[in-house]
Order: C-alpha cells, then structure tokens, then sequence
C-alpha cells in the first residue's frame, strides 16, 4: 500500500540499508557527547556541577530555536541533488570537528576554570546545534524516501538495530575505553567512524525531485497547526521526559558505579552492555507483540517498566544487584525505542492527510524540540544535586558523594518516567482498541502502525 498523495517518479531508489546505517554515524558521536560530557568535563577536568547545569540550560533554549528553523530551511531547499542532502554533505563534517574541539581541551584552557567554562561552552553549542542540522534532515528522509509499508518496516528495523549498535559502541564501550585512551583519542576513534558512515549514507540516498515542485510550507503556519494539534503536546512532553530520564541514566551513571559501588569504568561497561543487549532482546519481543497489541500500549508499557526500575535500583549496594534491575529496565528501554518514531510517524502522516503540505522537516524537527526539552529537567537535576550534596566536582565531591550520586541516577529519572507514563495515557489513536494489524476499514492498519508489527515477516535487505 502508497501512501495516499504521494508522487511516484522514476527517481532512483535509496538501499534500506544505506540510509539505516546512517542511524549508527549520527548517533555515535552524539551519545558520547551528551552521555560523557558530566565525567569529562566535572570529574576528570574539574569544572563545576553547577556551572555545568548551566550549560545544559542554555543549549536548550538555543536548541527550541534552530530546531525548526533548519526543518523550516530544509523543507524550502531546491538543489538539483535535493532538499536533504546538500545540508548533511556540508553539516556532517562540521559536526565531527566541533564533536573533536568538544573533548580535545587545550591544556592552557584545562587550567583555567573561568575559560574551561567558556570553552565548553561553546563547543557543546556548536556541536549541538549542527547534531539538529544533521538530525532534522536526516529524519525527514524517512517518510520521503520510503512510501509502502514493506521499505518503511525494512528500514526501520535497521534503523533501530544501528541505533543499538551505535549505543553499544558510544555509551556502553567508552567507560572501559576512555578509561584505557583517555576521552580524547576515544572522540577521535568514534569521529573518523561517524564520519565514515555518514558519508556513506547520505551519498547514497536519492531524493525524489518531485516534491521540489510542491507548495512550500510556511513557517509560521506550520507551527501552529502543530501546535493546535493535541496530539503533539501529548507525545511531545512524554518523550520529552523519557528523554531527561534517559539522558540522566547515561550521563548519571559513572557518577553512580564510581561514588555509590565503589567501582570504575569497567563495571560502568557491563552495567550499560547488560541493558543495551536485553534491549536488543526486548526489541525482537516487543516486535512479536506489537502484531497483536496496538504500538501505544507498549510505549506506555515501556515507561511503565522503566519508572518501576528505578525504585530498587535506588536501593541496591552491589554491581550484581545492579545489573540484574538493569536487565528488566532494558526491556522497558526496547518498549519505548520500538515505538516512539512510529508513532511520531502517524503525527507527520496525519498531518500530510489534513492539509496536504509536505512538511516533515518542520514537523520532525518541532517534535524533537519538545524531546530536546529534557534539556531544562537535567540541568535542574545537575544544580539540585550540587546545591543540596555540596558536590563540586571530581576533586570536591562533597561530604555524601554516594548518596549524590543515587538521586541523580534514581530519583530523577524515576520522577520524570512517572511523568512520562502519565502524559502516555492521553494520548489516542482512533485504531488503538483494535489490534495492530486491522486498525483501517480495509483491515490493513496504517503505515505507521504496520512498520513495527511486519518487521519479522520481511527481509531486512
């Protein structure tokens, strides 16, 4: 099944493969950015907690604005090699270098913390506002390269499996890494891979130039028709605290291996290795379900199972007990990473449906805006534990450093999940009471739906 609307030219078609695999070059340097800056940055340099919130709370005001406003730009392109490409081919590289300034300190500016601060600063601003350059076209590729249910079920699942390969490499690997190489020789491994990737990805994704011709969104009115839909306010504050929850366990968790079980970056390894595998798991699982269960039920079943994780993980003392409630909230992980693009997908085609605008860059980069928000709940997190703890920095981790460290990595991120399955429980579809795969009068479902429940019936290649 087309999707209804859509153009078919004889423009040549783009390898699933070959734009899935982009999906492990964007997220690799970024999950090390935003997973390691807190241990680079206030445990091994000495910069401030509080100073450091305060960069978190910056870029996420920046990153409200330039969001949309390279969806915007994007969606407006005319190239004859596209509206996408041309912004990834010129963006990726930029990304890499400023990921590279990120984690290669100078080391006149490592022993001034006044311009420590300056400088990460301004590379976090950099390198994050080209990762939403690179992921805003990236994303809005996705519904335009891939039309029909099997390329869509084809390309996500590879997509989600770069995704998990990309984590395994960039958060679960660089503890034990770093602690081996040091984070900077560490950034330039996973830079040179990135870019790699990337290049081989986006070079090879064609564009169809018929969408060139298509009315041109207008800013303005595409964000609010957005924003008077419900639908986005609902799945848009959601993700927005699953993220600050996940965001606060990758960054929270080497404070947690290091101050509250003693341990290093090894066991941080095996902690994140644990839950990245029994997502992987989970994932397949979750697959298998979804042909009978409708896709929103087990996104609320994910953060239902990742808010419970938290409570006797708050309370464990040893790596075994540690890993063990990790495993389960691995499972909850999957939930959420199997359905979330899915479901943002049914916002974007609803949208096409009602007023007939091809908009995803705008669309796409506006929802992320919201799942880019987590930004201020981290920061908040950051300040309130250096305030209430006394926890300075690695040199000065003030007179609880364990218990600092459980709240960060526990309560937060707990209370933040709860949130999210709260907002989870508003959210409806027309088709959810009925199963996957007979939500349409015709008894094919939509797309959106279909992608996650057919995965495992088609090939991947």
């Amino acid at each position: 099944m087309t999707n209804p609307g859509i153009p078919i030219n004889e423009t040549k078609k783009t390898s699933p493969f070959r734009y899935g695999i982009g999906m492990l070059g964007t997220s690799i340097p970024i999950n090390m950015f935003k997973s390691f800056a807190a241990a680079f940055y206030v445990i091994q340099l000495g910069l401030d907690m509080e100073l450091y919130s305060t960069v978190l709370l910056i870029y996420t005001f920046v990153d409200v604005i330039d969001n949309p406003i390279y969806g915007f730009l994007s969606d407006r392109t005319n190239t004859k090699w596209g509206r996408r490409r041309p912004w990834l081919l010129i963006g990726t590289p930029l990304m890499v270098v400023c990921f590279l300034l990120f984690f290669n300190v100078p080391a006149a500016i490592q022993s001034d913390k006044s311009k420590l601060y300056m400088y990460m600063l301004l590379t976090y601003l950099l390198t994050g506002t080209l990762d939403s350059l690179m992921n805003a076209n990236y994303g809005a590729l996705f519904p335009e390269l891939f039309k029909d249910d099997s390329q869509r079920s084809k390309t996500n699942a590879i997509r989600q499996i770069s995704q998990l390969v990309a984590m395994a490499i960039s958060i679960a690997l660089t503890p034990m890494v770093a602690e081996k190489i040091g984070y900077n020789y560490t950034s330039i491994v996973y830079g040179a891979l990135a870019l790699a990737v990337l290049m081989y990805s986006f070079t090879g994704c064609h564009e169809n130039n018929v969408y060139v011709s298509e009315s041109k969104p207008n800013l303005i009115k595409s964000i609010v028709d957005l924003l008077k839909n419900p639908k986005f306010w609902i799945y848009g504050f959601a993700g927005a605290f699953y993220s600050a929850a996940f965001s606060l366990i990758s960054q929270a968790l080497s404070f947690y291996v290091k101050y509250t079980l003693g341990l290093g970056g090894t066991e941080t390894t095996l902690v994140l290795a644990t839950v990245l595998g029994v997502a992987v798991i989970g994932i397949l699982m979750w697959t298998l379900i979804a042909k009978k269960m409708h896709l929103v039920t087990i996104w609320r079943i994910g953060f239902l199972v990742m808010f419970l994780g938290f409570i006797p993980l708050y309370f464990a003392d040893t790596l075994g007990a540690t890993i063990a409630i990790a495993s389960v909230m691995g499972l909850g992980i999957a939930g959420a990473l199997s359905t979330m693009d899915c479901i943002s997908a049914k916002i974007i085609d609803d949208d096409y449906r009602k007023h007939g605008i091809r908009r995803e860059g705008v669309i796409s980069s506006l929802v992320g805006v919201m799942n880019r928000l987590n930004g201020l709940y981290t920061s908040l997190a950051f300040f309130v534990v250096a305030r209430a703890f006394g926890f300075e920095n690695g040199d000065n981790p003030g007179e609880n450093p364990a218990e600092a460290s459980r709240v960060l990595l526990c309560v937060f991120p707990a209370i933040a999940m709860l949130l999210a399955v709260i907002f989870s429980f508003f959210l409806k579809f027309k088709d959810e009471d009925n199963s996957a795969g007979t939500a349409e009068p015709n008894g094919k479902g939509t797309i959106a739906d279909q992608s996650i429940a057919t995965q495992l019936d088609e090939p991947i290649y």
